[in-house]
């Protein structure tokens, strides 16, 4: 698998034309199950300067870049402050498994604050952001029935699972099958899959994996209906004054 360690990735952090809150890694990595050939997903927040977002210009919120560096494909991506704590506020686990992702490339006392404010927008309603998580993987392992889209669909049943118990937030793989209920098959398909991004899918059949997958759609049901997260996030005020002062901050 890709040794992130290996990797001098501060380059990636310096060239960026604006302030950088953080910068972390994200996708199979993050998940826990990186294949030697896997490519590395870098994810952050910028910060645009006041004039960029008052002016005639269209802003930009978010920024893209691919490159490959000693033979590893690299791929940045950011959100301005703004956009990504609306993300948050729409109950988009990306972006929160993005800033509390314990894989840090860069980081600021701002990046700290942001993440003690996460768990204030958590609430009963991520459990559909990794239903329609698991059901969009499920239908592309359909198609081509490899490995990595059957991980992700498992992957993101069992973190909506733990999440909706523990009220925590859990990317990766290996350390939910310790915590929640799941297929004992699942360690095997991640050897599989470490030795290649797309290898086939052929230690398991494909109807029990269909099974299984239905079995944990309804145990996420009854986590969702017994959770003790609440219906709305509590911390938009607070977000609010978070990014308004940034800004300012920024603005000097």
């Amino acid at each position: 698998m890709t040794d992130l360690a290996s990797i001098d990735l501060r380059p990636a952090v310096a060239e960026q034309p604006d302030p950088l809150l953080f910068v972390t890694v994200s996708g199979a990595h993050l998940y826990g199950f990186p294949s030697r050939d896997s490519d590395v997903d870098l994810r952050g927040v910028h910060l645009l300067p006041v004039e960029a977002l008052v002016g005639l210009h269209d802003p930009e919120e978010t920024r893209s870049r691919m490159w490959v560096h000693d033979g590893v494909e690299l791929d940045l991506v950011t959100h301005d402050l703004r956009k990504f704590v609306r993300l948050m506020l729409r109950r988009n686990g990306y972006v929160l498994e993005q800033l509390l992702s314990p894989l840090v490339v860069h980081t600021t006392a701002a990046h700290a604050e942001l993440a003690a404010l996460a768990p204030g927008v958590l609430t009963s309603h991520h459990a559909h952001h990794y239903r329609g998580f698991a059901n969009t993987q499920w239908r592309l392992f359909e198609k081509n029935g490899e490995l990595k889209p059957l991980l992700y669909t498992f992957r993101a049943l069992l973190t909506g699972i733990h999440l909706m118990r523990s009220r925590q937030l859990q990317a990766d793989l290996p350390t939910l099958l310790g915590e929640v209920a799941a297929p004992d098959y699942l360690p095997d398909l991640i050897t599989a899959k470490a030795a290649a991004e797309h290898a086939a899918s052929t230690e398991i059949p494909a109807e029990r994996a269909a099974q299984d997958v239905q079995q944990l759609h309804a145990v996420l049901d009854e986590a969702r209906a017994a959770t003790e997260l609440p219906d709305t996030a509590t911390a938009q005020e607070a977000l609010h004054d978070f990014v308004v002062r940034q800004r300012l901050t920024e603005a000097g």
